[in-house]
């Protein structure tokens, strides 16, 4: 079609051939291919001159608006590769996603507001390609992903007690004080991984209190219900205010892995690399 275009407005195949570096042989042989295809002529060539045919000029006119269109799309596609637009969706753990995640996509959509984020907090592994996610986070060893997974930090757990609390039921110094004292736990765990802590292998301690969600079982435990095990991060700002006092530091269970996960694309979009980028550099922040 381009070549066909480039005769008509050269004037002859020796002058497009020039245009297109390419051979005046190359050039006559894809317009007979393209008339062939069409099953018409598209040029009358004589000896001296050449014109348009009534069905050329017709096809003359349609291909340059269709091969307008096709740069158009090309367009598109190279300024959504030159800098961050469109849609990010993201799946990210809830409490890591609320307390971490959540707070970087505001300060990353300062910096490009022409990205929309879709964050879904949820505690399953999804699917990346079936569910439609450019990116997730996932905690804890990998295994086998047919993915591309960069280390993002570590994940932490927190045993911590409000001021009051403590100084009503006193301070645990092992794990075996915990018996003394009013646990509180998230739904999830069952018998055999509650409170399960680093170096103990007595058996599980009974659960006071228990709640479905993280940020529940923090706020129980400013209100000097219990003690609190539960991410750091979840905590961080209320350890460092005084609000609630870390406990048991040498027993916490192994900090776990924390993993950007992508699909695999030759050239990703701006949109997801800016961002990866940002939480990389948050990342960094934390560790410096």
């Amino acid at each position: 079609m381009e070549t066909f275009i480039a005769v008509v407005e050269a004037g002859s195949f020796t002058e497009a051939a020039q245009r297109l570096e390419m051979s005046a042989v190359m050039v006559g042989k894809y317009v007979r291919q393209l008339e062939d295809s069409l099953g018409t002529r598209l040029l009358e060539r004589t000896t001296r001159r050449q014109g348009l045919t009534d069905a050329g000029r017709v096809y003359y006119e349609d291909s340059k608006r269709a091969l307008e269109y096709v740069r158009v799309a090309e367009t598109s596609i190279e300024r959504l590769r030159a800098s961050p637009s469109g849609t990010l969706r993201i799946s990210a753990p809830i409490t890591f996603g609320s307390c971490v995640v959540a707070p970087l996509v505001a300060t990353f959509q300062e910096a490009h507001p022409l990205v929309r984020i879709e964050l879904e907090l949820s505690n399953r592994v999804v699917d990346l390609i079936d569910e439609g996610f450019d990116m997730a986070i996932r905690i804890g060893e990998l295994g086998d992903v047919d993915l591309i997974a960069k280390p993002l930090t570590v994940y932490r757990m927190a045993i911590c007690a409000s001021p009051d609390y403590l100084a009503r039921h006193g301070t645990p110094q092992s794990p075996h004080d915990l018996g003394n004292h009013r646990l509180l736990s998230h739904t999830v765990w069952n018998s055999r991984n509650a409170w399960r802590l680093r170096g103990w292998e007595e058996p599980p301690i009974k659960q006071f209190f228990t709640c479905n969600d993280g940020n529940g079982l923090r706020m129980a435990a400013l209100a000097s219900a219990g003690l609190l095990m539960q991410p750091e991060v979840l905590v961080a700002q209320d350890l460092a205010s005084g609000a609630l006092v870390s406990l048991l530091q040498a027993y916490l269970p192994e900090p776990r892995p924390v993993h950007v996960v992508y699909r695999q694309d030759r050239r990703p979009l701006p949109k997801l690399t800016r961002f990866i980028a940002h939480l990389l550099a948050h990342a960094r922040e934390q560790e410096a």
